[in-house]
């Protein structure tokens, strides 16, 4: 068994872990239960990653997030840590094979959404997986009490059973005290165990700004704020129309959402990143996972939908512990108006059955069939073949998602794949029998190497066309044929939603909705945004103090840095200033009694003003008096 310490300085690179990990670690490799609240950018992957490293065997890491499982699949692979990643989009194939490799390879880490679990590919093959830790990243999402509740978190119970002696790692951001009580009870803690690091951002400076003129009042900030910056906003079209309006006033912005194709979000998160844009102006769709450090700067032109959502995108703000700041612009009718949008966000259930019908229609998936298939999926397109709303569409398919019926993706880019089904011989003589496939085999072969024949490997097209000195789209051909003549498994790129059938398909008449569940969902997003409301509009508190208040964290001790604090401390300073100054008026007028034009003119200008108030206001107390001939005395 390795070192900790030696595992991180090997793979990482580090010399020591951050506060808190070490902790967490050993509690792990005692075998314990264990929940770990990290704030963003707190280092939650080095917790699970170290362990799993240390011992033998392989880690399961459960997360919702599409982006981040490939991402952190990825990063290790380039450590040389094996690594693979389970999700939407990959076909049964790709899927088995690369389980049969977490039971007969080396694999150390793998990632997959909770979907997956009671598929029975995968009930199949963990069963003869040996498992170390199964890690339960935005654990969070199995309560019901949490900000972002998803039904197929309440699997891992019954994977447990499976795993009995595994221990779990819960990692989330964000959890009140209702919702860590409630993931360890899901979760089936064997007890409790709890580390929470601190909520507090020592560096990060909160700050609640209101106005009926956002766009200017956020140019103004940047200007006066030096440094990378995120600008929230709620919708796409927004995001372009900011970035265009920045870019008029000479500040290097750009655009980024979901909508984008991957090469475009690649190339304006890439240019962020490398600091050769300053400003990105973002749906909430970026963020998880981007691991920037030297971020000076993020404002919110929307109101988030909780203050859990808003301390985690407040807070890729100022991961380098160096000052940073996070300003929440709001107006006047923005409670009322995120109010009767989380309103429109909870569909009536004859909405919901309706859709759902349309989606079986639309995919022609029969009742009791479909079971984790996936589809790409195009909003307007589905929308205007149903005659539906979009908007409403959306709401209904993030329902259907909250109830564990789909898995709706956003865009997502997944480069083209290939298999070889054929082994070498067999191969050999295929390309024996068929000159005209032989020169794009061999190329296939040298580039890829023997991989191919035991798990998909990603492929460009681009790159075959240029080294055969052949046309793209007729490497593509040839690939799509020799698919079909099942030599090799060929799957074209990817790069738009994915909406993902999680059950079989049911009879949408009979869809079983919980409408008391449901109303209470509604009632539960409602009191988020009176919670995100009452931080917006408190005026008289610290702002790190109400938001440590929120997650069950009492400190009465006062960040000195937000909005609030800094009014404080501008006051106290004003108070001592004019002390100062009333002090050395009276000793002024009890040396010699003065006019009290004379008595101004004693004070540099800028004083002026305030010693003319201090004037009237001791006159007033009665600590000045006027003489007939117009000059001030001391009273005793």
């Amino acid at each position: 068994m390795h070192d900790i310490h030696h595992i991180l300085k090997t793979y990482w690179g580090y010399d020591q872990f951050r506060p808190l990990q070490e902790d967490i670690i050993q509690s792990v490799l005692a075998g314990q239960d264990t929940l770990a609240l990290l704030p963003t950018g707190g280092g939650k992957s080095i917790c699970f990653q170290v362990p799993a490293m240390v011992q033998e065997g392989i880690c399961l890491v459960i997360t919702p997030l599409i982006a981040l499982m490939k991402d952190q699949a990825e990063q290790l692979k380039k450590r040389g840590i094996p690594a693979v990643a389970i999700y939407s989009g990959m076909n049964r194939r790709e899927i088995d094979i690369a389980l049969d490799n977490c039971v007969y390879g080396n694999i150390k880490f793998l990632y997959l959404s909770p979907e997956r679990l009671l598929t029975d590919l995968f009930q199949e093959r963990v069963k003869r997986m040996k498992v170390n830790l199964l890690s339960v990243d935005e654990a969070h999402c199995i309560s019901q009490w949490g900000y972002d509740f998803r039904p197929p978190y309440l699997q891992l119970a019954e994977l447990r059973e499976v795993l009995p002696q595994v221990p779990v790692l819960a990692l989330t951001a964000t959890a009140t005290e209702q919702v860590r009580q409630d993931i360890q009870e899901k979760l089936a803690f064997k007890k409790q165990n709890v580390f929470v690091k601190s909520f507090a951002r020592a560096n990060l400076s909160y700050s609640c700004l209101y106005t009926e003129d956002k766009v200017g009042r956020t140019l103004e900030i940047l200007q006066r704020v030096p440094g990378q910056a995120i600008v929230y906003v709620r919708s796409r079209r927004q995001t372009v129309e900011l970035a265009k309006f920045l870019q008029s006033r000479r500040i290097a912005a750009a655009a980024y959402h979901a909508g984008l194709k991957f090469e475009e979000r690649n190339r304006v998160q890439n240019a962020w990143i490398q600091d050769k844009v300053r400003v990105i102006v973002a749906t909430n769709a970026f963020g998880m996972g981007i691991d920037k450090p030297d971020v000076r700067l993020v404002v919110h032109l929307d109101l988030p939908e909780s203050l859990e959502a808003y301390y985690q995108e407040a807070g890729r703000a100022g991961r380098d512990e160096k000052y940073a700041y996070a300003t929440l612009l709001y107006g006047p009718s923005d409670t009322k108006d995120l109010m009767q949008k989380v309103a429109e966000a909870h569909p009536p259930l004859e909405l919901i059955r309706r859709v759902y019908q349309c989606l079986a229609n639309y995919y022609q998936i029969a009742v009791g069939s479909g079971l984790m298939s996936s589809f790409d999926f195009d909003l307007a397109a589905f929308s205007k073949n149903y005659k539906l709303k979009p908007l409403e569409v959306h709401h209904v398919m993030k329902r259907l998602e909250g109830e564990g019926y789909i898995q709706l993706n956003e865009s997502y880019y997944m480069p083209s794949r290939l298999f070889l089904l054929l082994d070498n011989m067999a191969l050999y003589e295929f390309q024996v029998a068929n000159a005209e496939h032989d020169a794009l085999l061999r190329l296939l072969l040298r580039v890829y190497g023997g991989e191919a024949f035991t798990t998909f490997v990603k492929i460009s097209e681009r790159k075959l066309a240029e080294l055969l000195k052949k046309p793209e789209q007729e490497v593509r051909r040839k690939l799509e044929y020799l698919h079909k003549l099942q030599v090799l498994v060929y799957e074209p790129q990817h790069d738009s939603p994915q909406v993902v059938f999680t059950t079989p398909r049911l009879d949408a008449a009979n869809l079983p909705l919980n409408h008391k569940k449901l109303e209470q969902l509604r009632e539960r997003a409602l009191e988020q945004v009176k919670e995100m409301a009452h931080y917006v509009e408190t005026s008289d508190r610290c702002r790190t103090q109400l938001l440590l208040e929120y997650f069950g964290e009492l400190n009465d001790k006062s960040c000195r840095i937000c909005d609030y604090c800094l009014a404080q401390r501008k006051k106290e300073r004003e108070g001592q200033e004019q002390q100062l100054l009333r002090d050395k008026l009276l000793t002024l007028v009890q040396e010699k009694p003065l006019l009290p034009r004379e008595l101004v003119q004693k004070f540099e200008p800028k004083h002026s003003q305030t010693v003319t108030s201090l004037i009237r206001e001791l006159l007033d107390l009665g600590r000045l008096r006027c003489e007939d001939s117009g000059k001030l005395l001391v009273t005793e």
